[in-house]
């Protein structure tokens, strides 16, 4: 399995940003997927996640409201539309993929991809 993360960049506090994770290598449907991110000298936190049976999603209480996690198994690609963006938002961003249901727990995902870099400024 390859993940492959796009749609990082530098935008204004306020502004918004579209990430992609494209999985290869095995049916997309067969995974729960989430995001990740982690931040200069800090730990990788769960940022949100949603599972390959029924859709339901789960989100880290910084980002409710703001950010939606979407999937689309036609195309093997989960989404992170990412709106009110904030400074602290600013990290390198995961997509992570896991059988079973979701999860915020990093160690229960079997792949990784490499990381998107998003930047936001004040």
């Amino acid at each position: 399995v390859q993940l492959q993360a796009s749609g990082g960049g530098l935008v204004q506090a306020g502004g918004s940003l579209r990430l992609a994770c494209v999985l290869s290598g095995r049916t997309f449907s067969s995974y729960s997927m989430g995001w990740f991110r982690q931040s200069a000298g800090k730990e990788r936190e769960f940022v949100s996640g949603i599972s390959k049976y029924d859709g339901s999603t789960s989100y880290a209480d910084s980002v409710k409201g703001r950010f939606t996690i979407s999937r689309d198994n036609a195309k093997n690609t989960v989404y992170l539309q990412m709106n009110s963006l904030k400074p602290e938002d600013t990290a390198l961003y995961y997509c992570a993929a896991k059988m079973f249901g979701l999860s915020a727990r990093g160690y229960e995902y079997n792949y990784w991809g490499q990381g998107t870099h998003v930047t936001v400024s004040s």
